[in-house]
C-alpha cells in the first residue's frame, strides 16, 4: 500500500490502535527516518483521545530504549532497539515479562521470540519523498490485516 501523505499514515494507524488488545505485539521495520515514530505517535495520541486522556508527547526512545504509556486499562510499552547490537542484550530488558501489555517494537531485528499475535509493518521509501509503501506480516488473529 503507498501512503500517500501524514494524513493516510494517521489513518492507518488508528485502524491497527482499533484493533489493539493485551498482548499484542507491533513491530516497526524500516530504514531511520521512514515514519515508525511518528506513526506510534499518531496510535498512541488517537488510543489518548479515544480513553478520554490527555493527550502526550510521543518521543522516539532511541536514547531511553522504551517509553512507557499508561492509559486506563492498558499500558503501551514502546520501545526502540536501534542502539542493541546482539539478541543477548535483550535479556535484561523484559520485553515479554508482561502478558497484559502492548508492545510496540522499532528495530526488531534480533527478536527471536516466537508470538501468536504478532503484527510486522515494514515502511519503506519510494521515488517521492513525501511517500511511503507500507507492507503488513501478521500471525494470529493479524494473520489477514490489510
Amino acid at each position: 500500500m503507498i501512503v500517500k501523505s501524514l494524513d493516510h499514515l494517521n489513518s492507518i494507524s488508528q485502524k491497527v490502535a482499533d484493533q489493539l488488545k493485551k498482548n499484542d505485539c507491533v513491530y516497526l521495520v524500516g530504514e531511520i527516518g521512514v515514519g515508525k515514530t511518528t506513526f506510534t505517535r499518531y496510535l498512541i495520541n488517537y488510543l489518548q483521545e479515544k480513553k478520554g486522556e490527555k493527550i502526550t508527547e510521543v518521543l522516539s526512545p532511541t536514547f531511553n530504549l522504551l517509553y512507557e504509556y499508561d492509559l486506563k486499562d492498558l499500558k503501551i510499552m514502546h520501545y526502540d532497539l536501534y542502539r542493541i547490537r546482539e539478541e543477548k542484550e535483550l535479556e535484561h530488558l523484559g520485553i515479554f515479562s508482561n502478558k497484559q501489555d502492548i508492545k510496540i517494537i522499532e528495530w526488531p531485528k534480533f527478536i527471536k521470540t516466537p508470538l501468536s499475535d504478532k503484527l510486522e509493518i515494514h515502511i519503506d521509501y519510494v521515488i517521492d519523498e513525501n511517500e511511503r509503501d507500507i507492507k503488513f506480516i501478521g500471525s494470529g488473529k493479524w494473520q489477514n490485516f490489510k
